[in-house]
């Protein structure tokens, strides 16, 4: 198994580990050419941890970003730094297996984002950075299955959604014992909005962010927190922004409140938002923003077992709308000609025996009007429906189709179907719009069934819902899906216990989701 525990997949944890590993070996890593003329860095320019993402069969994204005052625009000098940077099979960096040295610029905001090749496949690495005779912790990681090898099973996370206000970001803590191959997160890493003392933290600054500094400081923030370091530290992750990276419900270049957010400045907010997005990722040089714009749909194998379609819903999608009628518009479009015709040839192209896709938002219905007649949640894939069901017709012919959303607050699995509007049309895939880790905190589960279980009667491709924070967690194999929905019992205190709380199951050949 590809995320089988044993010795060498077992977590790196303790920030303790982590110092005593390095210390160990530091004195196998000779430090660089001295810079006399240089005054020294101030101390904890590792303040935001490491990290690393979008595995490839030789290659992995190693991330850092230098930052002693986090808070305040990072706290480096205006000049270039040289971080070296190592990576090894082994924790105590004995066989180390690749090393160079990467240039952090105050342009990138003093980030590092390495992108390692010539690496085994399947296999796990560690690697750590040093500047200025700084040492960051160890991080681990894990190069995707070899590109032919059609065996073995993926362990993947799914997250999104995660409001530092609303809560602390206990769900990692118990992702980090499932130990996944892979994070996939789909969306609203950070949020936009102002401080408010509602809930048990509160954002920095005070107020939204619209500048580089002001993005810089809340991704910062959000950062240090502790559970959500150690996952980072410990598995790649494959990111995608949903919103509130940028502005609540944003399409293309247009802002939530166009009379409060003249075009011009929108798009100085959008540059400014996707450049502190690029620095704060692990994501490769493919994804170094172009003004107002983000190269973020993109395609990753693990091996022949999963093709992984990561979309981006945001940047090319025609203006929410308001109406039954605008939303069955035929103008209207949620990827854009290009990046659907992308989807569409990766999908009947693909050699894998999964296509997952990675939506921001939900794409099964949702049908808030009880009884007859539809009235739909237009932020979703519902707003844009000749172009969902154009796509859903595609997947009769798509081999093991399963979509991997967020954005709602709440757990729905579901059963995608040809056509919404006929209750007999056929089944052609599965979606799982993951809970959030943090957003709604701790939500009143009484309250939301009172709201939602009235709707099931008229969602029937709805196979479960409910309201706890969490995460969802995939077993793939060649011959299934096994799902389970993560559960944590609160986020507004900084410690929760984990529980699974429903596990579904999806066979090969066999469209639709069933209770394992």
């Amino acid at each position: 198994m590809y995320g089988a525990a044993s010795p060498g997949r077992r977590r790196f944890l303790t920030a303790g580990a982590a110092v005593l590993g390095a210390a160990a070996s530091a004195q196998l890593w000779l430090p660089g050419t001295a810079r006399a003329a240089e005054p020294p860095l101030p101390d904890g320019v590792f303040s935001l941890g490491v990290s690393s993402g979008d595995p490839l069969p030789d290659g992995i994204v190693l991330w850092t970003r230098l930052a002693p005052d986090p808070l305040n625009g990072g706290g480096m000098p205006d000049r270039v730094v040289p971080v070296e940077w190592e990576l090894a099979e082994d924790e105590r960096f004995r066989k180390v297996v690749r090393r160079g040295t990467a240039q952090a610029l105050p342009a990138y905001g003093h980030s590092v984002h390495v992108d390692v090749r010539g690496l085994r496949a399947g296999r796990t690495y560690w690697y750590r950075f040093r500047a200025d005779g700084q040492l960051s912790r160890t991080g681990r990681t894990r190069t995707a299955p070899a590109r032919h090898s059609s065996g073995g099973s993926l362990r993947v996370a799914l997250a999104s959604c995660q409001n530092w206000q609303n809560g602390y970001f206990t769900p990692y803590a118990d992702m980090l014992d499932q130990d996944p191959d892979v994070v996939l997160f789909v969306g609203d890493y950070i949020y936009e909005s102002a401080p408010s003392s509602a809930g048990p933290r509160r954002h920095e600054g005070t107020g939204e962010p619209y500048s580089l500094v002001q993005y810089r400081n809340r991704y910062a923030q959000y950062r240090t927190d502790p559970d959500l370091a150690e996952i980072h530290a410990n598995a790649p992750w494959v990111v995608t922004f949903d919103d509130h990276e940028v502005d609540n419900d944003w399409a293309g270049e247009i802002p939530q409140d166009p009379a409060k957010q003249p075009h011009d400045a929108f798009v100085a907010r959008l540059t400014a938002a996707f450049q502190a997005y690029y620095e704060h990722m692990p994501v490769r040089a493919t994804a170094v923003p172009n003004g107002p714009h983000i190269q973020m749909y993109r395609r990753l194998e693990f091996g022949r077992l999963v093709r992984l379609n990561v979309l981006d819903t945001r940047q090319f999608r025609s203006d929410q709308v308001t109406s039954q009628a605008a939303a069955q518009d035929p103008s209207l479009t949620m990827l854009g000609a290009e990046q659907k015709q992308w989807l569409l040839d990766s999908l009947h192209g693909s050699p894998a025996r999964w296509n997952l896709i990675a939506s921001q938002i939900m794409m099964a219905e949702t049908d808030i009007l009880p009884g007859e007649g539809k009235l739909w949640y237009y932020d979703a894939w519902d707003g844009y429906q000749v172009e969902r069901n154009a796509l859903l017709e595609e997947f009769r012919s798509v081999r093991n189709p399963v979509v991997l959303s967020g954005d709602r607050h709440l757990t729905m699995i579901s059963d995608l179907k040809e056509d919404y509007a006929d209750p007999s049309s056929r089944v052609v895939g599965a979606e799982f719009v993951g809970t959030s880790i943090s957003s709604n905190g701790d939500q009143d589960q009484a309250a939301f069934h009172a709201q939602w279980d009235p709707l099931m009667a008229d969602n029937p491709h709805w196979k479960f819902i409910d309201a706890h924070r969490g995460y969802h967690l995939f077993d793939i194999d060649r011959y299934g899906i096994d799902a389970q929905v993560r559960a944590v019992d609160t986020v507004v205190r900084p410690e929760a216990t984990a529980s699974t709380l429903a596990q579904l199951r999806v066979d090969a050949g066999k469209p639709g989701v069933r209770p394992a």
